[in-house]
């Protein structure tokens, strides 16, 4: 069957695109193809919100085959946060006779090259695109996410962090020329003269194993990367957030078909309740690269025993914030209760410890206690979400019965500045929606560090007093060493404290943000400017996205001939 889109026009038609993303990770500034506003779809084949919402509605309860080889069972049993039994099943694939299927198809993949990998990568992206308001109804019910921020960050600022994957992937792969012609004099004799050929080659298959909170944002990059790479992609989501991955899958399929490939270039692997296939499928030999987001138990795990694969691991910190002083106190605590709000702090990204000397701080208000800080802190979070319906919209859903076992749990570890309370949802009641807690530690109690230096995902944060800011640095130093950090705060109107923060984070590699009190917030990122993680420090071992989280999908293979 004769391909639908030639490789000819989605060079032309994504070429711009590939170009403005390259132009954007070289210089680092503001750039995003991907609208943040809800309202800005609806035209040139996208979906506006209704369209979304009824094609979402659509799915529950049907059957999303994606036609894959080997599928020898249907499978589901996704419940969404917010109460709703989604219905949806997906294909059970057989590995012995999907891998195999999909190892056929990388050969033509291979030869298409760099440039017509990243336009189909881009033509991906753009149907994904189009659908934003349908992924954004099914991040928020796989997530607990509330609904903007399951558009916007399962949508387009998932899809800005695919697209940065696949420029840099496409940077790495034509730094090496297709050809060259070699020759090296010999004096009196005739020249040594060698025609050169270099070929970027796909390692394997790459296997993305998703996670609940995150699928699309945590998920694209590694999809992305693989892809353009040359590589298959099999994709194993996390079991209570399968539909946005099996929607992606299905899209990738779709795009590759039409353009003539093999549509097992890109596959899904769903599981039965319990089986636990990302452990089979890791240590698969024809598995060569793996994306993991989730618990440092398991990534550990990963880079342990998956020997025959390229392991990059985004896993788990305790993220920490200096206060010292501020010459905006109101900004920095509403900027704090934003942060610690945010989707029930159930981001990797979360400030967990607040480190503030027991004496105080000096802010622009006069000195503030510690108790000061921590009870001013508390009502600035009791004021941002005093309101249901705005708290509705912050705060989400309860991910799972973990997060809310270790937010119950957190009120017996000390004294608590702000108690958590459980808020209604008129629009779906079975939802589980708990505001922040936080509770107050000593810094210099061994039984304190036991709570503050253990990573608590979830709605819960540490207020924890310190001798000095010097200590609170050289603690900030230690946590980062042994528990890793995603992220790190500081408020501070000293220039000495200052550097002496930032030396830290350029010996451990933890990412810093300084003094932040307006709209921006330590827990975001953005694609194209901001590194999400380091790959230097124990929470990731890869950063998203650089030049090291794609180099070493592919490898150069070189041919030489007699010229």
């Amino acid at each position: 069957m004769a391909a639908e889109l030639t490789t000819h026009e989605l060079i032309e038609k994504h070429r711009p695109t590939l170009d403005q993303a390259l132009e954007a990770i070289r210089t680092r500034a503001y750039w995003s193809p991907h609208p943040e506003h809800p309202k800005a779809y609806g035209e040139n084949g996208s979906l506006d919100a209704a369209a979304g919402k009824a094609a979402f509605d659509a799915l529950l309860g049907t059957r999303i085959d994606l036609g894959q080889p080997g599928t020898d069972d249907w499978v589901g049993g996704e419940v969404s946060p917010y109460g709703v039994e989604l219905g949806v099943t997906y294909p059970h694939a057989d590995i012995d006779v999907l891998l195999p299927a999909m190892q056929a198809g990388q050969r033509a993949w291979r030869d298409a090259g760099p440039e017509v990998r990243a336009a189909l990568c881009i033509e991906i992206l753009k149907r994904i695109s189009d659908r934003t308001h349908e992924f954004a109804h099914a991040v928020m019910h796989t997530s607990g996410q509330a609904f903007m921020m399951a558009f916007q960050a399962g949508g387009p600022h998932a899809q800005d962090r695919g697209l940065e994957a696949v420029a840099y992937a496409y940077a790495e792969q034509v730094r090496t020329p297709g050809t060259a012609e070699w020759t090296k004099p010999q004096g009196k004799r005739d020249p040594l003269a060698l025609s050169k050929t270099f070929t970027a080659v796909p390692r394997g298959i790459g296997l993305v194993i998703g996670c609940n909170t995150f699928p699309t944002w945590n998920g694209y990059p590694g999809l992305f990367a693989s892809l353009a790479t040359g590589n298959a992609v099999l994709v194993k989501p996390h079991p209570r957030a399968v539909l946005p991955l099996a929607l992606t899958v299905q899209v990738a399929r779709d795009v590759l078909t039409a353009a003539g490939f093999d549509p097992n270039l890109v596959a899904l692997a769903a599981e039965t309740p319990g089986e636990g296939i990302a452990k089979t499928l890791a240590t698969r030999p024809e598995i060569r690269i793996i994306d993991y987001t989730g618990s440092t138990s398991f990534g550990d795990w990963l880079e342990a025993n998956a020997r025959q694969a390229q392991v990059y691991t985004e896993k788990a910190g305790v993220n920490t914030v200096i206060v010292h002083s501020t010459d905006d106190y109101k900004g920095m605590l509403s900027n704090l209760a934003f942060s610690l709000s945010l989707y029930s702090g159930q981001m990797c990204t979360t400030p967990q410890n607040l480190l503030v000397p027991r004496d105080g701080i000096s802010t622009d208000q006069g000195p503030k206690t510690f108790d000061e800080v921590t009870a001013d802190l508390a009502r600035a979070v009791d004021g941002l979400l005093g309101d249901d319906a705005r708290a509705n919209a912050l705060l989400g859903a309860i991910v799972n019965p973990d997060v809310k076992a270790r937010l119950e749990a957190a009120a017996g570890l000390g004294e608590v500045a702000l108690a958590s309370r459980e808020i209604t949802n008129p629009e779906f009641p079975g939802a589980a929606v708990r505001t922040p807690v936080i509770v107050k530690l000593d810094g210099a109690k061994p039984d304190d560090e036991a709570a503050y230096m253990s990573e608590c995902f979830g709605p819960v944060s540490f207020a924890v007093a310190v001798d000095s800011v010097g200590d609170a640095v050289e603690l900030l130093r230690r946590t980062v060493r042994e528990k890793g950090a995603m992220t790190v705060g500081a408020y501070t109107t000293d220039a000495e404290t200052e550097r002496a923060v930032e030396e830290v984070c350029l010996e451990e590699a933890a990412q810093l943000s300084l003094n932040l009190t307006g709209g921006v917030y330590v827990n975001q990122t953005a694609a194209f400017s901001d590194f999400h993680g380091s790959g230097g420090n124990p929470a990731a071992n890869a950063a998203l996205t650089d030049g090291a989280f794609v180099a070493n999908r592919f490898r150069v293979v070189e041919v030489r001939r007699e010229a």
